[in-house]
């Protein structure tokens, strides 16, 4: 029995900034496991779903800094992980100019849709 190796991509060498982006992804993975545990934990058996409604939402859930840093904690995890995947893929299928290209154009959106995000969990009036 052959003991083949796992299909992943290697760690970068040296200290740069390829291995901060790599060692980001392991550990935005971890963060997101947990937070996604605490979440529908907190979905499932904290509260009764069937008392979950849009009113119970803006007047419970949202009405919580901690449930507002849950969920802000886990989209700007979530945009972090998978803006690095997608990072990973463009550097697999895309050389030179074009890569260069679509890592900028990825950037910017990951930007916005932290500054979007944010904005939203952050800014509704508690009550």
């Amino acid at each position: 029995m052959s003991s083949a190796p796992r299909a992943r991509q290697p760690r970068p060498a040296g200290r740069g900034r390829e291995l901060t982006f790599w060692l980001l992804t392991r550990y935005s993975a971890v963060a997101l496991f947990v937070l996604a545990l605490a979440h529908f934990s907190m979905t499932h058996f904290i509260y009764d779903p069937a008392d979950q409604t849009a009113e119970w939402i803006t007047q419970m859930r949202w009405n919580s800094l901690a449930l507002r840093l849950l969920d802000w904690s886990m989209l700007f995890i979530v945009l972090i992980h998978s803006f690095l995947g997608m990072r990973t893929v463009v550097q697999d299928y895309l050389k030179g100019t074009a890569q260069h290209v679509v890592i900028t154009l990825l950037w910017i959106l990951a930007a916005a849709l932290v500054v979007l995000g944010s904005n939203v969990v952050l800014t509704l009036p508690l009550k």
